[in-house]
């Protein structure tokens, strides 16, 4: 297993924040935003997506430009090198928890 790829494990699989962590990488690779946009794209606290981003950012998987407010989130150079991997880690935990937590909101509100 190549080190992207332990990496990519331990930070969406290694911890609780992990599912918000791949959702903000997945909604980057669609398109930059800044931390407003994503808080509101994926329905989470602004403070909450900042620390993943700071996360994130940390372990070289995104990288910014700007500063301050319109500060603009990217993939790294590395994280697209090791798209695939992404895909395939995003694949077997994080669309399996989102699922849960769709269904346990349903039920909640049934």
């Amino acid at each position: 297993m190549n080190a992207v790829k332990r990496l990519l494990w331990w930070i969406l699989g290694g911890s609780a924040g992990g599912i918000n962590r791949g959702r903000i990488v997945e909604e980057l690779f669609q398109r930059p935003h800044n931390a407003n946009e994503l808080s509101k794209i994926l329905d989470l606290d602004y403070k909450t997506v900042r620390h993943h981003l700071e996360i994130l950012e940390k372990n070289r998987l995104i990288t910014s430009t700007g500063s301050g407010y319109g500060k603009l989130y990217f993939p790294s150079d590395m994280l697209e090198d090791n798209r695939e991997c992404f895909i395939e880690i995003w694949g077997q935990i994080g669309k399996k928890q989102i699922r849960k937590e769709e269904y346990l909101r349903v039920k909640k509100h049934e």
